[in-house]
């Protein structure tokens, strides 16, 4: 026994011999102090989905097809001579083409979702079987705001990305509310996603 744990002892009212040195079992632990988001859960910035608003040439076409069968059935049965009346009724079963269309188109637009991330942007689309597609944030490398003329009187508009991946070179977010700024989350996403992984885009001619 060294000198320094004799007179530790004696100042402690202990003899040098009845004094045995203890080790702490708590280890030490050392901030990481490369990556801060280390563990950190993914997390939803923002999901939604596209207005029917998109669809709405298509349901004014829906909707003039099926007014031309009514007129159609209308005339054949009351203007008609008694044989060809007889077919009005098969006729009126035509608005089950429109009607069909109309619901098809409603339930693919219902049920195509968006959801951005702090990592990735997920589309979930499929009415019976869903199928979703992701795109890592970090490979965004441009986005625009398009908001046709209809877009604008609803107060709508498209989000288009462009991206450096094969499969997916480009996102259209359609109809998507102005208010929401979804472009601008995505932006602040991307900045925040390529600082944290420290990736930099690289335009190869």
């Amino acid at each position: 026994m060294n000198c320094r744990a004799a007179i530790l002892a004696a100042s402690l009212g202990k003899g040098a011999e009845d004094w045995t040195p203890t080790i702490s079992s708590t280890p030490l632990v050392l901030p990481l102090t490369n990556d801060k988001t280390l563990g950190m859960p993914e997390e939803t910035v923002w999901r939604g989905r596209s207005s029917q608003w998109m669809n709405f040439v298509r349901y004014v076409f829906i909707a003039l097809l099926a007014g031309a069968i009514l007129v159609i059935f209308v005339i054949t049965r009351h203007f008609a001579p008694a044989g060809i009346g007889v077919v009005s009724a098969f006729i009126l079963l035509l608005l089950v083409v429109p009607i069909f269309m109309a619901l098809t188109r409603y339930l693919q637009t219902k049920s195509k979702t968006y959801e951005l991330t702090t990592e990735r942007i997920k589309i979930t689309q499929g009415v019976f079987n869903k199928v979703t597609d992701t795109l890592e944030l970090y490979r965004v490398k441009d986005i625009e705001t398009r908001q046709p003329f209809l877009h604008r009187l609803v107060g709508l508009e498209n989000v288009q990305l462009n991206t450096s991946d094969a499969s997916s070179p480009f996102i259209l977010i359609g109809a998507i509310p102005a208010s929401v700024a979804l472009a601008d989350k995505i932006r602040n996403q991307v900045e925040i996603i390529r600082t944290q992984k420290g990736v930099r885009e690289i335009d190869m001619e």
